[in-house]
């Protein structure tokens, strides 16, 4: 009997050293499938441009700065009842996986945050030709700025509340 409470209390020790190791392990996959959207997004809209020689843009010709159900409409259409004259040949440029969008049709990441609370990947473009973008503009709390590159898109990370998880660190 006491050969058996050695080895209950010794499987328990091991799984209480466990735990934190996977939810650790857990937390960095949510990381890296949010930053591979990211990086989705980042390579869909530098198709768009390399199709149309123009960033997407919303209807009155400003940059998407996150990703809105008009940004996934117009980067994501296939159908001729759903093209937008900014992309008239209605290529889909980004396919979305289910998981990444809500009710709205808006890409989040969803299981990154915790409980019911989302955000949308925050993009700016280097529409003036700098050659580098600062995402201090879009989103505040970030401590990065003069990210070089033409297209930035990210998500702040729940966490810490001031590190972007996306295509720049």
């Amino acid at each position: 009997m006491v050969e058996l409470l050695v080895v209950i209390s010794i499987i328990g020790l091991l799984a209480g050293l466990g735990l934190p190791a996977i939810n650790g392990a857990i937390q960095a996959g949510k990381k890296a499938e949010v930053s591979a959207m990211a990086e989705s997004i980042k390579t869909a809209v530098n198709a768009f441009y390399a199709e149309y020689s123009a960033y997407p843009t919303d209807g009155s010709g400003k940059s998407f700065t996150n990703t809105s159900k008009d940004f996934l409409t117009l980067i994501s259409t296939t159908n001729s009842t759903g093209v937008s004259v900014a992309n008239s040949r209605g290529i889909a440029f980004l396919e979305v996986p289910p998981k990444f969008t809500n009710a709205s049709g808006i890409v989040t990441p969803k299981g990154f945050y915790s409980g019911t609370k989302q955000s949308n990947f925050c993009i700016l473009i280097d529409t003036g030709g700098l050659g580098y973008v600062n995402p201090k503009l879009v989103s505040t709390t970030l401590t990065n700025a003069n990210v070089a590159s033409s297209v930035a898109v990210w998500v702040v990370d729940p966490t810490t509340n001031k590190k972007a998880v996306g295509t720049f660190k």
